[in-house]
């Protein structure tokens, strides 16, 4: 079985026996993708590859910018690549058996001001349908702090706009109630009354923000909505939906929100995943501290 071939019997394990999530075997897939791009640069099938260059591998993604959980992600695929391809040999070892991540540390989450946050709503042009669906999109991103995946799941009933909330369906498969603004509510009105019938017009379909040709919003296809809006705006960093995301978390926890409200509304499975958010609690105590303390 050639290398190519490998990888992508290793993906369908994954896809079909494994049952893993369509998120988590396309980041497998593009982990694996680096991986084959590595080994075709020392020209070397990626099976034949040894315990030395898969530590110049994982060196490589270190220096190429990617977070720490990237690459540990990274790596546990790789050791998981190579125990599957042991095992369809019936070999005993791979040389990937005790490959190890580099040490994690907490990043602190990149997240907009409030200036950006405005400047990049100010951006849809909602005088046309594409413009009132992106404008209610993002508005409904920074009101609820969804995950992409979950903002595009949304169907029209998930939305009760009367009484300010949304319903939807997180990580393993659990639902949670999120509020909603009126300014959000407001916008996914127009959008559905003046937006939304203009893109399903030739087909229907169940979800409440569609495509240019009325089919399902991809995450691709939001990421590359986002983006050009950041761009527009003249927003330098990097923009992407879980930026709005930490952006929602931080806001509201720089005015006081409680920390087990926002993990609710996050819907984070443990607290301590939505303690990251804490460096806003830091700095407000040092901000008060420097302000009132009389020997500061």
């Amino acid at each position: 079985m050639t290398a190519p071939n490998l990888i992508d019997t290793y993906i369908a394990y994954l896809r079909d026996v494994r049952r893993m999530s369509p998120n988590t075997v396309e980041s497998y897939a593009r982990d694996l993708s680096l991986l084959a791009e590595f080994a075709e640069k020392k020209e070397q099938p990626v099976d034949a590859l040894q315990r030395q260059d898969l530590e110049t591998f994982v060196r490589r993604l270190m220096s190429s910018g990617l977070s720490p959980r990237s690459v540990a992600r990274a790596v546990a695929c790789v050791r998981g690549f190579y125990r599957f391809v042991a095992m369809e040999r019936r070999q005993d070892a791979s040389p990937a058996d005790d490959l190890r991540p580099p040490r994690a540390w907490a990043a602190l989450p990149k997240f907009l001001s409030l200036d950006e946050v405005d400047q990049l709503l100010a951006q849809p042009d909602t005088a046309t349908p594409r413009g009132l669906r992106d404008k209610a999109l993002i508005e409904v991103l920074y009101a609820t702090g969804l995950r992409v995946s979950e903002l595009i799941a949304l169907r029209a009933g998930d939305l009760n706009l009367d009484e300010g909330y949304l319903t939807c369906i997180g990580k393993g498969d659990k639902q949670r109630m999120v509020p909603l603004g009126h300014e959000a509510a407001d916008w996914v009105r127009r959008y559905i009354r003046d937006g939304r019938p203009a893109l399903v017009a030739r087909k229907s379909s169940p979800w409440l923000f569609v495509n240019a040709r009325g089919g399902a919003l991809s995450r691709v296809g939001f990421w590359k909505i986002l983006k050009t809006y950041g761009t527009r705006a003249g927003i330098s960093r990097d923009i992407s939906p879980h930026v709005l995301r930490h952006s929602f978390a931080t806001h509201l926890l720089e005015r006081g929100a409680d920390l087990r409200m926002i993990q609710m509304m996050l819907g984070h499975a443990d607290l301590s995943t939505t303690q990251i958010y804490t460096h806003v609690l830091e700095a407000r105590l040092r901000a008060s501290y420097d302000k009132f303390h009389p020997r500061k």
